[in-house]
């Protein structure tokens, strides 16, 4: 019976297979998050307001009540934030 020999590339100690695509960049922070999340209720509800005439966070909040201007403030900060990490995002891809 022959012998085998052992593989010359163990996988266990080999180098990582996987690489990271975000290389160099940090992941999305919290604040990231919150903003999408954010921006993604400002967009639906934009949406709703297009096709069905219904202002979501009206009807839950009710009209021109305090919640509802904070829900709009805080997505157009969301937007305003949005719009300063891609400029800064913009300008790091430029310098490298």
């Amino acid at each position: 019976m022959a012998t085998m020999n052992a593989p010359t590339l163990d996988r266990r100690t080999g180098p990582e297979r996987r690489t990271n695509v975000r290389e160099g960049r940090s992941a999305m922070s919290a604040l990231d998050y919150l903003a999408m999340a954010l921006l993604i209720i400002g967009g639906l509800n934009w949406a709703l307001v297009g096709l069905f005439e219904v202002d979501m966070v009206a009807t839950i909040f009710g009209p021109g009540s305090p919640a509802t201007r904070l829900v709009y403030v805080l997505v157009g900060l969301a937007a305003l934030y949005s719009i300063y990490t891609t400029a800064k995002m913009a300008g790091a891809k430029r310098h490298r």
